[in-house]
């Protein structure tokens, strides 16, 4: 279950933010983004807490920018 409403919104901030990895992935073919945008979309699920669903969303976020194939 929901431990606070914090997840909820760290949740739906972290899946848009996925949602246009995913979008952008897709069309300039670039795999880095889109299988970062996937992780943003399906790790909310799997984290209970809100301090590690930060920090794993931070770094999904942020790795297409340091990570180029």
């Amino acid at each position: 279950m929901m431990e606070s409403p914090a997840i909820l919104i760290w949740s739906v901030l972290f899946g848009g933010i996925g949602i246009g990895y995913v979008i952008y992935g897709r069309r300039q073919q670039a795999v880095v983004p889109l299988l970062c945008g996937i992780a943003l979309l399906v790790v909310p699920f799997f984290l209970p807490n809100v301090y590690v669903l930060i920090v794993s969303g931070i770094v999904l976020t942020v790795m297409p920018y340091f990570i180029r194939l």
